[in-house]
């Protein structure tokens, strides 16, 4: 796997936070809409499905990979809409969008419906590790997602998903962990785990939880020949992490520079019009 090419382009991703690339007037966009648990993120991508713009916004409307608040969900997803539309000068129509491995019909509806609320139409609707892996590029090996409340989980041989799983274990579980420790709110505690130079005072803080994500990749894999597990999802930008992990399951545990952008890039990569 080429890391360096892959944190190029997370890079240029981030880089589209605060930039916007122009576009043509009948340029062709790909949309990804990732509705987390702490954070909805929108990513555009112009016709060759390189970066041009980015917009996202901390939000608690989706509790374990499930859509809670659903008006305050659809409202977010139409404010970030609105703001990058105003910055590409563009109306966008069509978007991608991903769920927990394992989402029922039901709530793969749900998203779906927050996203049409916001104005756009759904054109493709997948799992997160596999969103990952359109960035990835992973043949054999497995693709660990874990966001605000889920760890999820494809495993792929030959480039083929051929087990997934996810279990209510996340970025929420260590930030409550951390607002308990410090005596801080959830909210405080959020803004705790986000400080990189306090990321070495976290990490014992927080090594149950992440010996738990350990155990619950190293349960879905047993018996599976995995020579390597990667790692994406926001929680993983946690320093450290990697290492711990790689303790509990007894394989390679590896994640790029930034594993937070990696599926809302993905996502906007399956993104057909």
């Amino acid at each position: 796997m080429d890391f360096a090419a892959i944190d190029q382009q997370i890079g240029a991703l981030e880089d589209c936070l605060e930039k916007t690339i122009p576009v043509g007037a009948d340029e062709k966009l790909h949309v990804g809409v990732d509705l987390g648990t702490a954070y909805i993120v929108v990513v555009v991508l112009n016709a060759e499905k390189q970066p041009v713009a980015c917009a996202m916004e901390f939000a608690q409307v989706v509790k374990d990979g499930l859509v809670v608040d659903y008006i305050g969900a659809t409202r977010i997803v139409r404010k970030l809409v609105d703001e990058l539309e105003e910055r590409l000068g563009r109306t966008l129509t069509h978007a991608a969008i991903a769920v927990p491995p394992g989402t029922g019909e039901g709530d793969c509806k749900t998203h779906r419906y927050v996203v049409e609320g916001a104005g756009l139409e759904v054109t493709s609707i997948l799992d997160e590790p596999t969103a990952a892996n359109a960035v990835l590029g992973l043949e054999n090996g497995v693709i660990v997602d874990i966001g605000g409340g889920t760890t999820g989980l494809s495993v792929l041989e030959e480039g083929k998903v051929t087990y997934v799983a996810d279990e209510a274990t996340g970025g929420t579980h260590v930030s409550l962990v951390l607002s308990g420790n410090f005596g801080v709110s959830f909210v405080e505690a959020e803004e705790i785990k986000k400080q990189t130079d306090r990321q070495d005072e976290i990490l014992p803080v927080v090594r149950p939880v992440v010996q738990k994500m350990g155990t619950i990749v190293k349960r879905h894999i047993e018996g599976r020949d995995v020579s390597a597990v990667y790692l994406v999802g926001g929680t993983c930008c946690l320093k450290g992490m990697e290492q711990v992990m790689e303790k509990e399951i007894g394989v390679p545990v590896r994640k790029p520079a930034n594993p937070f952008l990696v599926t809302p890039l993905g996502i906007a990569l399956n993104c057909g019009v």
